[in-house]
């Protein structure tokens, strides 16, 4: 395992870090604690040593498996993340901070955070959603001021909203904000045209999440592929979008020369492979994922030709919101139901 400095923290991370939302029991996806367990076991075996979770995985759920398993120990860089107020991913255009992050919510959920990850201070603790229109809130800057003079929390950083990676850049212009997060792979390559120069010509660290496109970069999406009832993916892939995904993979796979089993690790190396890029945080819910994400790093960067051919595969969408018929779809249940009724 390399290790990277995430910008002006001057933390040494591990360049594969241990994304937590998938071992937090979510309502979105399963999970079981004795598997979850040997996973973070594993990873820090592996030499992981970063490890990115949030109060709203499972409502600590994910925070505390990291205490089970790491205890008080000094050698990792924990990060952890406040939820918006209002539970609203992302964060809505009109949205106002006093809805979202209030000084007394953002301070009783990192007493809940700590309490969860047994701990007394946190390393790096990250705004869960984000609208630049709350950057010249004075709230903001006096909640960010109070953590810091606490001794509850190292850094201060922002996990940008899905596919939105310059909202974040007035935020960044205040100078409060040391790290932020941001769905970075080789489809959603726009973090590369304005945020990754910003943040490299002002020392951000940079933390990339979503490598994998929730599974679509892993070449295991096709038609006819299922989930458990419970599993995220069933919404993100609704409607004919596995279809699309397996078209775009087939194409990506044959343009760079490689089986379609070698896609996540191209996957992660092309992100790996921007210098502004401390880590990357691909869920991680067994040992065998730890083991095959982890041996990305020692593999090193991709060649600098093959990143430039990998450009052209740049795909605009956001799976995160359902398409037209899927949502006039569940429309109409809802009004035959009504109906009804």
């Amino acid at each position: 395992m390399k290790y990277r400095t995430l910008g002006r923290t001057g933390l040494q991370v591990s360049e594969i870090g241990f994304g937590g939302w998938g071992i937090g029991k979510t309502s979105w996806i399963g999970a079981d604690d004795q598997v979850s367990l040997q996973a973070l076991t594993a990873a820090r075996d592996a030499g992981v040593n970063f490890f990115d979770t949030a109060l709203a995985y499972g409502d600590g759920h994910s925070e505390r498996l990291l205490a089970k398993v790491f205890g008080k120990a000094d050698d990792l860089v924990v990060a952890s993340k406040v939820p918006p107020k209002n539970m609203l991913w992302p964060a809505r255009p009109n949205t106002l901070l006093r809805d979202t992050f209030p000084r007394d919510h953002v301070l009783h959920c990192l007493k809940r955070t700590l309490t969860n990850l047994q701990r007394e201070m946190v390393d790096i603790y990250q705004f869960h959603v984000w609208s630049d229109a709350w950057a010249d809130d004075v709230e903001w800057y006096e909640t960010i001021e109070e953590i810091r003079k606490s001794g509850q929390v190292r850094f201060v950083g922002i996990s940008i909203n899905d596919h939105e990676p310059t909202n974040v850049i007035r935020a960044l212009e205040t100078g409060l904000v040391d790290s932020v997060q941001v769905i970075y792979n080789i489809f959603d390559q726009s973090p590369e045209d304005e945020l990754f120069p910003y943040c490299q010509r002002h020392d951000i660290g940079v933390i990339g999440r979503v490598p994998f496109d929730e599974g679509g970069l892993t070449g295991k999406i096709r038609p006819g592929v299922t989930f458990p009832d419970r599993d995220f993916r069933n919404y993100y892939f609704v409607g004919d979008r596995k279809q699309q995904v397996w078209e775009k993979v087939q194409q990506l796979a044959a343009d760079a020369g490689i089986q379609l089993d070698e896609l996540p690790d191209l996957a992660l190396r092309f992100c790996l492979s921007h210098r502004v890029v401390s880590s990357v945080i691909p869920g991680m819910r067994t040992a065998a994922h730890v083991q095959s994400n982890t041996a990305a790093s020692d593999r090193g960067v991709l060649p600098p030709d093959m990143v430039s051919n990998l450009h052209k595969h740049r795909w605009i969408r956001n799976f995160y919101t359902p398409p037209t018929t899927w949502t006039n779809k569940v429309k109409g249940k809802i009004r035959r139901l009504t109906e009804a009724y």
